[in-house]
């Protein structure tokens, strides 16, 4: 019998539109002689949803509406650890899974919250678990967990909602120098991420950094490539080819990641040397295994013209688009998509058969 793979995608995070696109091609791509994918809907309100009319081939989430039609629910636990999606208003059951891929990118998604409901609910599930998930979505402490293990960042400045003038743009520029770049630390997809050349611009960007977090980076500008690295594996991580974004616009913004193909041409594997790939590659395996991070991620670098290489963040559920890194990394590595959808699923059941060996009573 095949395993019921329930993809959960959309949430409440201002990535709502690229989870769709994920989705979509991740349910496209299963393997189906091995597993049935279902669809389970968040909406933007946070609310989930089942829709039992909904295509079962070459969906297109973006340009297709999901919920509409579709019915509230909630998850139950089954006596046969299978897991059943029940009617919130009928309380019938509608469907059920063995296993999920969560692909909500950023708030709610990404962060551990929904990883920790999962696992509360004894449920396997495809990337990172709680920790990993909530030390990488916060920048600020993954960048002084990386730091401390000897893993080179960009010099930054944290600030607070509660004290934002705690540093002064006069303090910080002395320090960082100008350009500046601003973010959310609990964001992904370059959501609310600006470049600053002066003061004007640092005020504004601030304010639109603060619309998405309470606690905001300021970074210095690190001039040079943009590097990016694929790691896939639980206790033995492995790392694809090393790929560079040749970004078309000003940084490697949000459309330029998952709207506009034309935002960014992708060089993969990248042209740099080889002694140097392989210690970028062996340094984004050494910082997943920093801050707990198993099943995938994407690290992200910056090379200077001296070939000296930065650690930007680490992205534990990347894109699954058309024009995602992650899954072009690995095909240029030898795994195709399917079969990297086929992998990541098998790590998942692998994780939770370890975890559940574990005795937790006393």
């Amino acid at each position: 019998m095949n395993t019921t793979v329930a993809i959960i995608f959309g949430g409440k995070s201002a990535e709502h539109k690229v989870s769709l696109k994920s989705a979509t091609n991740i349910f496209n791509a299963i393997d189906r002689t091995k597993f049935t994918p279902l669809l389970i809907g968040i909406d933007k309100a946070g609310n989930w949803f089942y829709n039992t009319g909904y295509e079962t081939e070459n969906i297109d989430l973006a340009n297709h509406d999901y919920f509409t039609d579709a019915t509230p629910v909630y998850l139950s636990h089954s006596a046969n650890d299978s897991i059943h999606v029940v009617s919130l208003e009928a309380n019938t059951i509608l469907t059920g899974f063995h296993l999920a891929f969560p692909i909500i990118h950023g708030t709610n998604g990404e962060d551990g919250t929904l990883q920790g409901l999962l696992k509360s609910m004894n449920i396997p599930f495809v990337g990172p678990d709680v920790l990993g998930s909530a030390i990488a979505m916060d920048k600020d402490v993954a960048k002084r967990l990386l730091k401390a293990f000897g893993i080179p960042v960009a010099n930054s400045y944290t600030l607070y909602r509660h004290k934002p003038l705690e540093h002064s743009f006069t303090e910080i520029t002395s320090t960082l120098g100008l350009p500046l770049f601003i973010k959310p630390a609990n964001a992904g997809s370059s959501v609310g991420v600006s470049k600053v050349t002066d003061e004007n611009e640092f005020k504004a960007a601030l304010s639109t950094a603060f619309q998405y977090d309470n606690k905001i980076l300021i970074e210095e500008a690190i001039i040079g490539k943009e590097i990016e690295c694929a790691v896939l594996g639980n206790e033995q991580l492995r790392a694809s080819v090393v790929g560079e974004i040749v970004a078309t616009k000003d940084f490697y913004s949000y459309d330029a990641k998952y709207i506009s193909s034309s935002g960014a041409r992708l060089q993969i594997p990248a042209e740099i040397d080889e002694a140097l790939s392989n210690e970028i590659r062996e340094c984004a395996i050494k910082a997943c295994e920093t801050i707990c991070c198993e099943g995938m991620s994407r690290v992200d670098f910056f090379l200077t013209k001296d070939n000296k290489f930065v650690l930007n963040e680490i992205n534990t559920l990347p894109g699954f688009t058309e024009i995602s890194m992650y899954p072009k990394l690995w095909e240029q590595t030898g795994i195709s998509y399917t079969n990297l959808i086929t992998e990541l699923i098998s790590l998942a059941q692998q994780r939770h058969s370890r975890d559940c060996s574990l005795s937790i009573e006393m």
